[in-house]
């Protein structure tokens, strides 16, 4: 490849080589994984909103966050886990 270093092209087929390695199983535990995040971020939410507890901003920071790293874990459960696809 003329103009881009062989580091990058090392790094793609480490990358590759990784996510071609998920198995269904592993599917299914990073998107079991996504849905009980999704659980604590609700009940994170609801505790924000309860004024006999503290912090209440920072409660909904962490749902968030929470939240974000459920989609991120579901995408890479759906996609290249192959959780809800043909058995």
């Amino acid at each position: 490849m003329v103009g881009r270093p062989s580091g990058i092209r090392q790094f793609r087929l480490v990358e590759i080589a990784t996510i071609g390695l998920m198995s269904r199983q592993t599917g299914v535990i990073l998107a079991e994984m996504g849905f009980l995040l999704i659980l604590f971020a609700g009940i994170w939410l609801v505790a924000a909103q309860i004024p006999a507890f503290k912090m209440p901003t920072m409660r909904n920071i962490v749902a968030g966050i929470a939240l974000a790293l459920a989609g991120l874990l579901l995408i890479v459960a759906t996609h290249w886990g192959l959780f809800g696809g043909p058995s």
